[in-house]
């Protein structure tokens, strides 16, 4: 019993600590509709009060009706215009419900807006780190939520002032007739709401516990009717294995949520009950009370009227205010990521990246790892590259090639070490100006959903609306002779998301792609594994060219192909986070070392 109590206890704990997320969101929820707020807080002002004017009115309309009917041929001279008045108040009533719904659906509309721009500006801050962390994307799936899920509880905190206000105007008559009949309802109501409240909090823990599982699902649903999925499902026959993963997962969730089902149809029917005890015993004490002659037909109407408001106002009131505090626990997941604060960020007086580059980067003892890990993928690593070099950097698969390129572009810092550019430590310039000079193909790159002009104009943001300047980065990566096949050129929709999309080959996405980086008036070019999806034909024509569109540029190439490192000034072989070999392809070849050995088992498979 002690344990149970415990619990409750550190859980009405926890919530009243959640309690303190409010605040902010309030203030996010009046920055994004302050005339609307202060409309709908006004009117549920006006509307809390009409259920107690609407009593009041009735009571003497029924006292006027009982003394007509005693009194045979006698209207009361008041009695229409009570009447009016009661039809006035109830029309009011009506349209002031009908405008505060108006008012919620557009505050819910601004603020999920808010909520959402907000959540995608702070995730564009945040490092990269945060987003190849499994456990943030747990934060972050539940952050995205709060921007359409909490509508519910904005909606709940207007009804809490509305139910408030209805149940101090309802109250203060039983208080004033009887203070022990106002005293009996929160007697009999109190456990109800403490009942429902611990039931609230555990179908708050439960959806908590769920979200990772939630994510498993989602995954393989993608897997198992996703486009890019579909030919290994088939050829694999995995359609049943994925189906029966998905079934018992969702069993386990489905026995988790009847559980918690069961605990609120018994608990809450039972607790239901304790409550309506309270009504009806201060009820049967009226109706003795006008039996009794103490009160008339029009006071019993009004009190008993008082009597079941104030009751349903004080139930509605404690379970709202059980939602709200449920809620809100909720809400800790979206200041959790709110409070995520990135590691890489500019400091103060940040310098602008240099124009031009003249000393190149210098990696000065250098070694990292990625958080969360031990293996060190970069190992007290010195190396330079001066501006206008092309330098390859070749080795299998895990010995820091893209780590070094991170590195490079300043997606991670060092875990120690420094990088210099042009003798200053890369902490100390502009971020976004860094990333302005720096023009970057990753081997993962992305393939967005959207016209082909926007595909290209994400590489420089500016010259989205230059045609020339897109066709001649388009140009330049081969992706122009796929546009003119294109029925919309240009504003033709890619992938096959939105209608009248068109997929594209993984080689077609790849000179896409290229062309984003081309696009980039960077100073340094990065491309890793630029030609993987390319066919032999494609990739001769992209490294025939490499040599024009590299020039005056710094270019750094990662390729696990001989055949186009060979172009590049420099070769580096890395081997566990170290530089193995570097120099020429044919001061390696001719050492004999460890790119000699990779060079001739590649060059083995074409003979």
């Amino acid at each position: 019993m002690n344990s149970v109590l415990d619990a409750q206890v550190r859980a009405w704990r926890e919530r009243m600590r959640a309690l303190k997320n409010l605040p902010p969101v309030l203030v996010l929820l009046w920055n994004s509709g302050r005339l609307l707020v202060t409309a709908a807080v006004s009117l549920r002002i006006v509307s809390a009060l009409i259920p107690v004017s609407m009593l009041w009115v009735s009571r003497f309309i029924i006292d006027d009706a009982v003394s007509a009917v005693r009194h045979p041929g006698y209207i009361p001279d008041d009695i229409w215009w009570l009447v009016a008045a009661e039809f006035l108040l109830g029309a009011a009533g009506s349209v002031l419900g009908r405008t505060i719904d108006y008012c919620d659906a557009r505050l819910a509309d601004e603020f999920s807006r808010s909520v959402s721009l907000r959540i995608m500006e702070h995730a564009a801050t945040l490092d990269l780190a945060s987003f190849e962390d499994p456990s943030f994307y747990d934060v972050l799936e539940r952050a995205r939520v709060q921007a359409t899920d909490r509508i519910a509880m904005l909606h709940a905190l207007g009804t809490l002032v509305e139910q408030g206000i209805t149940l101090v105007s309802l109250s203060a008559a039983v208080i004033l007739f009887s203070p022990l009949l106002f005293a009996l309802l929160v007697f009999c109501v109190a456990p109800a709401f403490l009942g429902e409240s611990h039931l609230a909090f555990l179908g708050y823990s439960l959806a908590h516990s769920l979200t990772p599982v939630r994510r498993e699902l989602d995954y393989l649903r993608v897997l198992a009717t996703g486009k890019e999925s579909a030919k290994e499902v088939k050829v694999f026959g995995l359609a049943g294995y994925l189906r029966d993963q998905f079934a018992s997962i969702t069993g386990g969730v489905i026995r988790r949520n009847r559980s918690l089902a069961r605990k609120r149809l018994w608990v809450g029917s039972l607790l239901a009950i304790l409550g309506s005890l309270g009504y009806y015993g201060g009820y049967t004490f009226l109706v003795v009370r006008t039996l009794q002659g103490r009160l008339s037909v029009g006071e019993l109407t009004f009190l008993a009227g008082a009597l079941a408001g104030s009751n349903r106002q004080l139930q509605l009131l404690f379970s709202t205010f059980a939602s709200i505090a449920d809620q809100a626990l909720f809400l800790t997941d979206l200041m959790q990521f709110f409070a995520v604060r990135p590691r890489i960020r500019c400091v103060p007086r940040a310098l602008p990246a240099p124009r031009p580059i003249r000393d190149g980067f210098e990696f000065r003892q250098v070694s990292f790892w990625y958080p969360q890990t031990e293996r060190l993928v970069l190992s007290d690593l010195d190396f330079r590259i001066a501006p206008g070099e092309r330098v390859a950097l070749v080795g299998e698969n895990g010995q820091g090639k893209t780590t070094f390129v991170k590195l490079l572009a300043r997606l991670y810092d060092p875990t120690s070490g420094q990088i210099l550019l042009d003798g200053v430590d890369l902490r100390e310039y502009h971020l976004e100006d860094l990333h302005r000079q720096i023009g970057v193909i990753f081997q993962d790159f992305m393939r967005y959903d959207l016209p082909a002009r926007e595909n290209i104009g994400v590489g420089q943001i500016e010259q989205l609306h230059d045609p020339r300047a897109l066709l001649r980065a388009a140009s330049k990566s081969r992706a122009l002779e796929i546009v003119h096949r294109f029925p919309d050129g240009l504003h033709q929709m890619l992938g096959r998301r939105f209608e009248g999309g068109v997929d594209l080959s993984g080689g077609e996405w790849q000179k896409f792609a290229l062309a984003r980086a081309y696009l980039r008036d960077a100073q340094v070019l990065i491309l890793d594994e630029p030609t993987a999806s390319l066919d032999a034909l494609a990739e001769y024509e992209v490294f025939r060219r490499f040599t024009e569109l590299t020039e005056g540029r710094m270019a750094i190439l990662i390729s696990h192909r001989f055949s186009t490192v060979r172009m590049c000034d420099r070769i580096v072989v890395l081997e566990a986070g170290r530089i193995r070999e570097e120099g020429t392809h044919r001061q390696l070849v001719a050492r004999g070392g460890r790119y000699a050995a990779m060079f001739e088992l590649q060059a083995s498979n074409y003979r």
